[in-house]
Formats: structure tokens, C-alpha cells, sequence
């Protein structure tokens, strides 16, 4: 039997049940047998029974049951994990391009909770469920940097309690397309799941979620601008939309623009460098710093000869 367990967070807010369960479930559950599970009453929003059309709000629990050969096994990897701080109660890793957060339809095996499975043992909370044990919060397969997964559900409480707050610290650094003239600015722009396409994210004033993304430059190439960005909400994709809606895209995205990079990369260049968390157990603020990868050096030094 697979148990799944979601604590809703603003991310869900608001949203249709059957609709947010689609996507919290990254679609290892098709929509059709979760709209079965809820007309069959198997689905639960704080201990009772909702339909399909009950809009969730933040802090309801939902959970539901589904029999074992709807679901593999996550087995734990063996993995070289660059570990950037670690206690009793958290991780933090610096996760590598190409590499799945947490298990989801065609990524069962070499995801990153594969390899904290291995590492942690059963030390890993289980607020989310089976299939993301630990993981508090994600980055896209192509985004490196400093993740950070709770070693129980003590510090998963409190580690998503400072999320939902905003007050955790996220800068990340970027190339984007096009030279940025001024030394800085804000986006403040709702982001929802985009009306035509519903694999992508967009600004949507009308459904979107608040999103306010702040950028800086660093260092600006002939047709490039090398920037840091500091999350104040964490919205799905929420640079490389906003990037994008201004009219400067990330390097190598595909999937928020249509240019064709002149550089081969594997997707965007985008690099979550520093996280910065008051301790679960003891409220000491612990700031982790991921170093570039090493194609986003070289392309760094890339850019300054041209």
C-alpha cells in the first residue's frame, strides 16, 4: 500500500483539490484514478472526506491510500553528494545539473532523494509521503545549487513554517539574454500555471500567485548580463518566468523562449548559490554557499573575451 501525505502550502493555495493533487503528484498519479479516489470518498483533506471541487487552503492536510502495484519502490543510491552543511536535523546539498529532486513519472531511480535515502538511511522526515521523503522544497532538474531536506518531521515543520513566511534566505545567480541597464531591479508579478500550456508557468494577473523576484547586476558581456536574483516568494520557476516576462530570458532555457542559444547547454543557467535558514532546533541563522559549477565558470570567462 503507497500512502501519500501533503501539508498545503500558499504554493496550493486556493486551488481545486483534484486539480492541485495532479500536480503535487507530478502526474505518478494519473488524474482520472485521483478523480476515482475522491468519488469514492478515499481522498481526505484534514481527516474527511472532500470532493473534487473543495478549494484548499494553507496547513489542510491531505492524504490518501493507494494499493502497492500502482507505485515502485524508491530504492536508495549510493551517490557522491556535495554536502554543504549537515546535523541531526538538515542537509544541505549542492545538487548538480541534470539531477531530479524527488521521484516522479520517468524518474524513479538517481533522483536526489535516491541518494539521501542511501546517505541518511531512514532518517529522512515523512510529511510528504514516500516519494518525496524529506524534501521541504525543490529546485528544476537543471537548476544546481544548495537544496536543503529535513532529517525529521520536527524540522520539516519548521523549516517550511520559515518558507511560508519567506524569511529563508535564497539568492541565486543567473545569465540572462540582452544587457540590463539599470544596477537593479524588482519584479512583482503574479505567476500561475499558464492557460495554453499547462506543463509551464507564466505571469497570470487573473490566477497567478504572488511572486516578487529582486535582481542585481554583476557583470554585464556585449549581448549577456550576469545577475544575481533573491527570492522573496518561491513560485514555480519564478526567475526564469520573470526573467523572461521583462524580455531578458536565461541562458540556454527552452522552455521560456524561443531563441536559439549560440552555447550548448543543458537548459537554463541558473545556479541557487546561497541559502540562509534559522536552525530548527535552536534558531541559529546557518548560511550555506554553493560554489559555481564548473560550465558556468567557463562560460563566465567565455562571455568576458568576447
Amino acid at each position: 500500500m503507497q500512502e501519500f501525505h501533503f501539508l498545503i502550502t500558499e504554493e496550493c493555495e486556493n486551488e481545486r483539490l483534484d486539480k492541485a493533487l495532479s500536480e503535487l503528484t507530478d502526474d505518478t498519479v494519473s488524474r482520472s484514478y485521483l478523480q476515482k479516489l475522491i468519488k469514492e470518498n478515499q481522498i481526505f483533506v484534514n481527516n474527511k472526506p472532500q470532493k473534487a471541487s473543495y478549494k484548499l487552503k494553507v496547513d489542510d492536510y491531505v492524504s490518501f491510500v493507494i494499493p502497492d502495484h500502482t507505485e515502485p519502490d524508491i530504492v536508495p543510491e549510493k551517490m557522491d553528494l556535495d554536502i554543504l552543511y549537515e546535523d541531526e536535523d538538515v542537509i544541505v546539498v549542492n545538487k548538480p545539473k541534470g539531477m531530479v529532486v524527488h521521484p516522479a513519472a520517468g524518474h524513479f531511480e538517481h533522483t536526489l532523494v535516491n541518494g539521501l535515502m542511501y546517505h541518511c538511511k531512514d532518517s529522512l522526515s515523512g510529511i510528504n509521503g514516500v516519494l518525496r521523503p524529506g524534501i521541504v522544497h525543490r529546485i528544476d532538474k537543471d537548476t544546481t545549487g544548495s537544496i536543503i531536506a529535513c532529517k525529521n518531521d520536527m524540522a520539516h515543520k519548521e523549516i517550511a513554517a520559515q518558507l511560508k513566511e519567506h524569511s529563508i534566505v535564497r539568492k541565486y545567480r543567473a545569465i540572462c539574454a540582452g544587457v540590463i541597464k539599470e544596477d537593479s531591479g524588482t519584479v512583482d508579478a503574479p505567476i500561475g500555471r499558464d492557460e495554453k500550456d499547462r506543463k509551464k508557468m507564466s505571469v497570470n494577473p487573473k490566477n497567478g500567485k504572488e511572486a516578487i523576484t529582486h535582481y542585481h547586476v554583476l557583470e554585464r558581456f556585449k549581448d549577456y548580463t550576469y545577475i544575481e536574483c533573491v527570492l522573496e516568494t518561491g513560485r514555480t520557476h519564478q526567475i526564469r518566468v520573470h526573467m523572461a516576462s521583462i524580455g531578458h530570458p536565461l541562458l540556454g532555457d527552452e522552455v521560456y523562449s524561443s531563441r536559439k542559444w549560440p552555447y550548448k547547454l543543458i537548459g537554463q543557467t541558473l545556479h541557487a548559490y546561497i541559502l540562509g535558514f534559522k536552525h530548527p532546533r535552536n534558531s541559529q541563522y546557518i548560511e550555506t554557499v554553493a560554489p559555481l559549477p564548473e560550465y558556468f565558470v567557463l562560460l563566465l570567462d567565455k562571455l568576458r573575451k568576447i
